[in-house]
């Protein structure tokens, strides 16, 4: 069931960027390992694609909401597995772990238009 608004997936969306950028300084593991690069390069991703994204928070509309929705559920699953994937989870993993499965979680509930595109096509009034 899709319930979040593309408004609120992009308010999201600069948050979670931001916080991804943040977290390894916050939490102490800005080591120049992949634990700080991994959310690094997808804090970035992230904040770029909002950029390019064709929603209301946008700047240019480039990428349809259906794709950006899939790269984010791909960059979730990756920083969600990260802590394995490039054997780092005895240090630090919970991080990557909660903020991945959230990413995919809003992916998966956030609508695939952005509302005033539903205003304007007559689906709402």
């Amino acid at each position: 069931m899709r319930f979040v608004s593309t408004r609120i997936h992009g308010v999201m969306d600069y948050i979670v960027g931001l916080l991804l950028l943040a977290v390894p300084y916050l939490l102490g593991f800005a080591d120049g390992s992949a634990a700080q690069w991994v959310p690094t390069i997808l804090g970035v991703a992230i904040i770029g694609m909002a950029l390019i994204t064709d929603f209301e928070l946008s700047v240019v509309k480039l990428i349809p909401m259906p794709l950006h929705l899939g790269i984010d559920i791909a960059g979730g699953l990756l920083l969600l597995v990260s802590p394995w994937l490039f054997g780092f989870a005895d240090r630090v993993m919970w991080p990557h772990v909660i903020v991945g499965a959230l990413e995919v979680g809003l992916a998966l509930t956030t609508r695939t238009v952005p509302d005033t595109a539903e205003v304007e096509a007559g689906r709402y009034s």
